[in-house]
């Protein structure tokens, strides 16, 4: 499974790769600091799932949640 980590705490986001770093099956192709990044770092990586914090700078995860679900409507 292809994953974006999104967060505006980078130290959480290192910590959540590195976690799910020891399951073979999950492969953490990309990590976003905002809403607005997470959209545009999508596009490119295609993930198969997002894990979004909620309360970020520029776009919050709930609207970039809904423009991602637009874009790419097989992701989760």
């Amino acid at each position: 499974m292809r994953v974006l980590l999104v967060d505006d705490q980078e130290l959480f986001r290192e910590g959540l790769e590195t976690l799910l770093s020891v399951h073979g099956d999950i492969e953490v192709v990309g990590q976003a600091c905002n809403g607005r990044e997470a959209v545009d770092v999508a596009a490119r990586v295609r993930p198969d799932l997002v894990l979004m914090d909620v309360r970020m700078p520029v776009l919050d995860g709930v609207r970039a949640t809904r423009l991602l679900v637009e874009a790419l409507p097989k992701c989760k």
